[in-house]
């Protein structure tokens, strides 16, 4: 499958989702900026993967992750950090929105597991994202997140975040 075909629009999640309701597979959804990917985030993709059939990874926009983050980020557009993401064989589709949070893509997209890295609890999450996900049926599972590996800390050593 070519890299731009793993790339979805908002407007074509749904369809994309339905597609794999039919072939009887499950969905897992994560999202965050993924601004300079790291061996945090592969080793975390990698297991979020495997709470199901296929991986959706919701991408923060630039302009969301401005807000996140604070001035100077993110380093790599959007485009870019979708195509990096796409890239990885255990990501079976990428979307970017344009949301602090993922409220809207999770009601569109509808997993069967929202996955969360270890620095949340399910106490720490967002709550309405939670409720909607047990609403709809899906379940929430937090992964451990690997030590010492954060964007954070790599533009730190690089000498500016």
């Amino acid at each position: 499958m070519a890299l731009s075909e793993k790339i979805l629009q908002l407007e074509d999640v749904d369809a994309w989702r339905q597609g794999l309701r039919e072939q009887g597979k499950s969905v897992v959804m994560t999202n965050g900026c993924f601004d300079i990917l790291h061996a945090g985030h592969v080793v975390y993709l990698d297991a979020a993967s495997a709470e199901g059939d296929v991986l959706l990874v919701g991408l923060n926009g630039d302009a969301s992750v401005r807000e996140l983050k604070g001035e100077g980020r993110p380093v790599n557009p959007e485009s870019d950090r979708a195509t990096v993401l796409a890239g990885l064989a255990s990501v079976g589709a990428v979307t970017v929105f344009v949301e602090l949070d993922a409220l809207r893509l999770l009601e569109i997209a509808k997993p069967d597991v929202y996955v969360k890295g270890g620095d949340y609890t399910l106490e720490s999450i967002n709550q309405p994202e939670r409720r909607l996900v047990e609403e709809q049926g899906g379940k929430v599972v937090i992964l451990p997140g690997v030590e010492g590996r954060s964007t954070t800390a790599i533009l730190d050593r690089a000498g500016g975040s």
